[in-house]
């Protein structure tokens, strides 16, 4: 409670109060209406030079609109992490992650086109699909205002009160006992314009089933989430912007039966590991105002953030030693307050000068309590009797980063070019400066080429960094093989992207990417352990290289898209964090270029729908070529192409009140598929996708 009292105190010295009535209208003839029309152009004014102050000029974006969020398969009750699949380039993994274009997360999100803050990750995803409005990713040869994580910006724009003016209920519900009850409400009083929602979720599938079983066991969810976006317009060129949001989840951590015990336990006789209770559950609460000011040529965006991210795992404490030799209470957080401040300004005709600066201090703290048994030198269990370790830790560190740059027009070409200086200051003290160039060139009126170099700088996340004393853990079952911990370093690459847009038609739309990255000190993560936490590590060298194809059609009530990525990661020596693997496997990674665990030769997703008289219809299908598996991630998985259907109808009751309803089945045709395999570098436990579900949803509008 003194944490959460703690991050809620900080919250609140970012929240603004504010009261304001609508302006008293002057005396006007009792037939004539009172309007606010300029009010309301002012705001889609901000909202455009709001936009101007960090464009991705140069960079590959993809889109997805709030029509196709609505034809996606469940619509807004899907999982945010679904949406993304359905963008080229992104490879399906358990826990929700995504990996883009050949980095293990990596990516930065801003919402309103403010930035925000890290926290830790697992398997809860706090955002939620509801709020979104439209959202892009943004990726490749990212121009110098962004920074630190760059696989992708994934850029969110969520709803407008002044839209909704209303709001709506629903509930949404089906296989696996699933329960989603959701409210959103939105609207405009005087300068004040508001939106919030809420939604709690219930569940029997919150993580990945670990067998091909369509009844996974002990695998309940419970989740929370609240989420408010409020803004107000101090003049026709300033507002105060504030986001308010707060997520909690609790997992069952699901079992795999029939797993042989591996140790003994005195006065505990062994039982079937499908009788394993082990939770967790993630706290994600942060608190957001900027101050956005337009003056002539000089638009400019200052945001103060506090965020608290919390993660508690909770083992078995029988079960854990029994069949792992090992268990470990684990309560890790991270405190993060910061401000960010950007600004564009127009020269003239040819030149837009752009420039920011941001800082973010964090405090981590990871408080672990671990039972285990004594072991010989050759690590067998040499006490039936555990005893207790306990192994505390807490870190500040620092993150700087500035940037400048100029867009320079020249007749049909624009080049964007820059550089940004970054400073990491945690285990290591870090800093780089990044040089970047983009190029886009309007070939003809439906040709666009754009290509790009990009200089980057990637420091690991804190907040998931092993600060765990090796030494205590010696003659242990939870002493590791390989007693080396080099520290975690920031990763540097070289980053290339080519690719060419065409728009056939009005309707029809096209494009072709291809990307290389050359990569020093490359970062990836694992989960090592029973909880489901990652860890950073690093390869002493790496490169990523691919190509993505993006086809969009839309006429009248039909809409089509297709999406296909051919992409290699790979990987050569391990240089940090080296005890967390066998040192069978870290010799031969060392001579050798291995897969990424997380690398996927072809990902793509497909997606119709058709608007019959008010009845929607859609499909989409989500296809994968299989990670990787085995030792040194030698082997691969198999493909996997579930096809999910859907139906909805939205009933006009008159005036501003609607009934929506759908239906969805969500992998049509029951494929059984296995996203793990518990093998290879860093995975933990196998996983698989999920079977076929049946749901419905139920919305009114008012």
């Amino acid at each position: 409670m003194k944490k959460l009292s703690l991050v809620l105190a900080s919250a609140s010295l970012l929240t603004l109060s504010v009261s304001a009535q609508t302006p008293a209208a002057p005396d006007k003839p009792a037939d004539q209406p009172v309007t606010q029309l300029p009010e309301v152009n002012v705001v889609a004014h901000l909202d455009q030079d709001r936009n101007e102050i960090v464009p991705a000029l140069g960079a590959t974006s993809y889109s997805i609109s709030s029509q196709r969020l609505e034809t996606q398969s469940q619509g807004a009750d899907a999982p945010f992490s679904e949406t993304i699949l359905r963008i080229p380039g992104v490879a399906q993994d358990s826990f929700g992650q995504l990996h883009v274009r050949g980095d293990h997360a990596n990516l930065q999100y801003r919402i309103n086109d403010v930035l925000i803050p890290e926290g830790i990750s697992g398997f809860g995803q706090e955002l939620d699909t509801r709020f979104v409005d439209h959202l892009s990713l943004i990726t490749g040869a990212l121009p110098a205002q962004f920074g630190f994580r760059t696989a992708g910006i994934v850029d969110i724009h969520t709803k407008n009160g002044d839209d909704l003016k209303g709001g709506e209920i629903s509930v949404y519900g089906g296989s696996y006992g699933t329960l989603r009850p959701s409210i959103e409400y939105g609207g405009v009083e005087g300068k004040l314009t508001y939106y919030i929602t809420a939604s709690y979720l219930q569940n029997d599938i919150g993580i990945e089933n670990p067998t091909g079983s369509s009844k996974p066991i002990h695998d309940n969810t419970q989740q929370e989430k609240a989420f408010g976006s409020f803004s107000y317009l101090i003049d026709d060129t300033s507002r105060l912007n504030l986001l308010l949001s707060s997520s909690y989840g609790h997992f069952q951590i699901p079992d795999n039966p029939n797993q042989t015990p591996a140790f003994t336990l005195s006065g505990v006789k062994p039982f079937n590991s499908s009788l394993l209770n082990e939770t967790q559950v993630e706290q994600n609460y942060y608190s957001i105002l900027s101050y956005q000011k337009s003056v002539g040529d000089l638009n400019f965006q200052i945001s103060a953030f506090a965020r608290y991210s919390g993660l508690l795992y909770t083992p078995d404490p029988a079960g854990d030693l029994i069949f792992n030799g090992v268990a470990g209470r684990i309560d890790r957080d991270i405190f993060s307050t910061g401000l960010q401040g950007d600004a564009s300004y127009r020269l003239n005709d040819n030149h837009t000068l752009r420039g920011g600066l941001m800082f973010t201090a964090e405090h981590a703290t990871v408080n672990t309590s671990t039972n285990v048994f004594a072991a010989d030198a050759l690590g067998n269990q040499a006490s039936f009797n555990p005893f207790n370790i306990m192994d505390d830790s807490k870190k500040q560190a620092y993150l700087y980063g500035a940037y400048l740059q100029d867009e320079w027009k020249i007749g049909a070409l624009t080049i964007n070019y820059g550089a940004r200086f970054d400073v990491s200051d945690a285990f290591l003290k870090e800093n780089q400066l990044s040089p970047r160039i983009n190029f886009v060139y309007e070939l003809t009126e439906s040709t666009t080429l754009h290509a790009g170099y990009a200089r980057y700088f990637t420091p690991p996340p804190l907040e998931l960094v092993q600060q765990s004393s090796i030494s205590k853990f010696a003659n242990t079952t939870n002493a590791p093989a390989n007693p080396v911990n080099s520290p975690v370093l920031s990763e540097r690459d070289h980053y290339f992207d080519v690719g060419v847009t065409e728009k056939v038609s009005k309707n029809f739309q096209l494009g072709l990417d291809g990307y290389y990255k050359k990569a020093q000190d490359l970062l990836d993560e694992g989960q090592f352990g029973q909880a489901l936490i990652f860890s950073p590590f690093n390869y002493q060298k790496g490169q990523v290289y691919g190509v993505e194809f993006t086809g969009n059609y839309q006429q009248d009530n039909f809409s089509a898209y297709t999406n296909i990525a051919v992409s290699r990661a790979t990987g050569t020596d391990i240089i940090s964090g080296q005890f967390e693997f066998d040192p069978a496997e870290l010799a031969y990674i060392k001579d050798h270029n291995v897969y990424l665990d997380h690398d996927e030769r072809i990902a793509a997703s497909t997606g119709v729908s058709y608007d019959w008289e008010g009845t929607r219809f859609s499909a989409d299908l989500l296809y994968g070529s299989g990670l990787r598996a085995g030792f040194a991630n030698t082997e691969k998985l198999g493909v996997y192409y579930p096809l999910n259907l859907g139906v909805s109808h939205t009933f006009d009751l008159g005036g501003h009140h609607k009934l929506k309803a759908r239906i969805d089945l969500v992998n049509a045709f029951d494929q059984i598929y296995e996203l793990r395999a518990g093998t290879g570098i860093g995975v933990g436990a196998p996983q698989f996708g999920q079977r076929r579900g049946i749901y419905f949803g139920l919305g009114y509008t008012f």
